[in-house]
């Protein structure tokens, strides 16, 4: 199986790369290699390389910075998986989009299925659910085109909430940290395992034409805050964790609305694709494991 990875620089792609199964012919690409906004690059790289997956986990991230470049972020997250899902209905092959609980807004207060409207509040989760509509609409419901939504990415490497929580704990003493926005961490150790599993298995039935992976669980920004102390603190990572007080949405104020309450269910997804969901907090120490240094 030959597969064309996106965001191979990323901490999503570094996982995936770090993991992929034996078999599996990786043409793995950074921004370097290929740059997402350039839609004609993007059908370019189907043609040169004839995959039978793109797998496509590269996007732009930056929720804030978004609201003042709506451009380049709908460029990469909605022109990148249309362009890719052009040329793939044109070649041949599949497409696994890694998308996002920004999707929705956040208002209704229980676990959003996958097959829910979408519903964004602000420039980032507009660009990926118009990105998510693209795919869709070109390769309707033939299973070609699969979404695969996840929350709050956490990794060993690049820049997450996690690995910016170890930090400060080290540097600093007290912390305030938003207790009223409720989703759940992924670990890009675990999320990297479903993309992997989600490739493999569609060769052999069909999978729901979107689905929903994140750990299991549930949390605020302030209860991974709190976990990250304390288990970087038992781990050794740092000596003593801050005081981690809770503040409000309206105490830290940003550019970009976020959803209140954005937990996915992820029940359909791992009845399909085999496999258990882990608690955030194990997922949560064994990516602290693995970053070793604040």
């Amino acid at each position: 199986m030959k597969v064309l990875l996106t965001g191979a620089g990323g901490q999503l792609g570094q996982a995936l790369i770090a993991s992929a199964p034996e078999g599996i012919e990786l043409v793995a690409t950074s921004r370097q290699q290929l740059d997402l906004a350039d839609s004609a690059a993007c059908s370019g790289a189907v043609e040169q390389h004839q995959p039978d997956w793109v797998l496509n986990a590269g996007a732009y991230t930056a929720v804030d910075k978004a609201e003042s470049e709506p451009e380049l972020a709908h460029a990469v997250n909605a022109g990148a998986p249309e362009a890719f899902a052009r040329a793939l209905d044109q070649q041949g092959g599949r497409l696994l989009q890694i998308s996002t609980d920004f999707v929705f807004n956040g208002t209704q207060g229980t676990p959003y299925q996958p097959e829910q409207t979408r519903d964004p509040l602000g420039v980032y989760g507009a660009s990926k659910a118009a990105g998510e509509a693209a795919v869709q609409t070109i390769f309707g419901a033939g299973g070609r085109g699969l979404i695969l939504r996840t929350s709050w990415v956490i990794g060993p490497v690049g820049k997450n909430f996690a690995l910016t929580m170890l930090r400060l704990h080290h540097e600093r003493d007290q912390l305030g940290v938003v207790a009223d926005q409720v989703g759940c961490p992924t670990s890009t150790l675990n999320l990297a395992q479903a993309c992997w599993q989600t490739l493999q298995i569609a060769g052999d039935r069909e999978l729901p034409a979107v689905m929903h992976w994140s750990d299991a669980g549930a949390a605020s920004w302030y209860d991974v805050a709190v976990a990250v102390g304390q288990i970087g603190a038992d781990l050794g990572i740092i000596d003593t964790p801050a005081a981690v007080q809770p503040i409000t949405t309206a105490d830290y104020p940003t550019p970009a609305e976020r959803p209140a309450y954005s937990l996915l269910d992820c029940t359909s997804t791992r009845a399909a694709l085999d496999l258990n969901g882990e608690h955030w907090q194990q997922a949560l120490r064994a990516v602290l494991q693995q970053a070793k240094t604040p």
